[in-house]
């Protein structure tokens, strides 16, 4: 699934100042920085909130946003340095209480792919940060490496390598539990066994 794009002709609009057409930035964007945001956060009301504070942020700083890059690297980028700033300020704050986590359903799965949907999505929630940030850009809102690269501001080789370690995680964690068979181990792990 590739991100919605939106014209030049209504960013500069919006940069003018028009309502209706940063009025329909967010209509486009909203549902995929929602869900990239709630993936990050694993909190439904948080990432309401937050993905709010993107769009009012983008909305500040949409006069100064310049065409070098596309805008929805630059508007993800919003939003991960937000979700990167909740998290910073999580740390500094005591634990709240533990809320139950809102996983997204597939429609009428059968019990055994529900079950490994619900441990994907456990095993994705205890990524840290950045292999998870990394992971749901390419695997849930279909950015490009070189996109994801220029939103994370990480070089192309970090980003793959986030990419592959968060998959190999997720996949160990979903075989640990006996949903899925164990990958083979790879490289140099698989050498110092052999």
């Amino acid at each position: 699934m590739a991100p919605p794009v939106i014209s030049d002709e209504i960013l500069r609009r919006a940069q003018r100042g028009d309502k209706a057409a940063f009025e329909a930035i967010v209509a486009e964007f909203q549902t995929s920085i929602f869900n990239y945001i709630l993936r990050a956060v694993g909190d439904r009301a948080l990432a309401e909130d937050l993905t709010q504070d993107v769009f009012m942020r983008v909305y500040q700083k949409l006069p100064r946003f310049s065409f070098r890059s596309k805008f929805t690297t630059w508007l993800f980028q919003v939003a991960k340095n937000r979700v990167v700033d909740e998290f910073r300020s999580r740390e500094r704050r005591p634990p709240a209480e533990e809320l139950e986590y809102d996983t997204l359903r597939v429609a009428d799965p059968l019990p055994e792919q529900s079950a490994t949907i619900d441990a994907i999505w456990r095993a994705v929630e205890r990524l840290p940060l950045d292999l998870r940030m990394s992971l749901l850009l390419r695997d849930v809102s279909g950015f490009t490496y070189d996109e994801i690269a220029d939103i994370t501001e990480a070089t192309l080789a970090t980003v793959k390598w986030r990419i592959y370690q968060a998959r190999e995680l997720v996949a160990q964690s979903v075989a640990d539990e006996g949903l899925i068979e164990a990958r083979p181990q790879r490289g140099r792990a698989a050498a110092r066994e052999g």
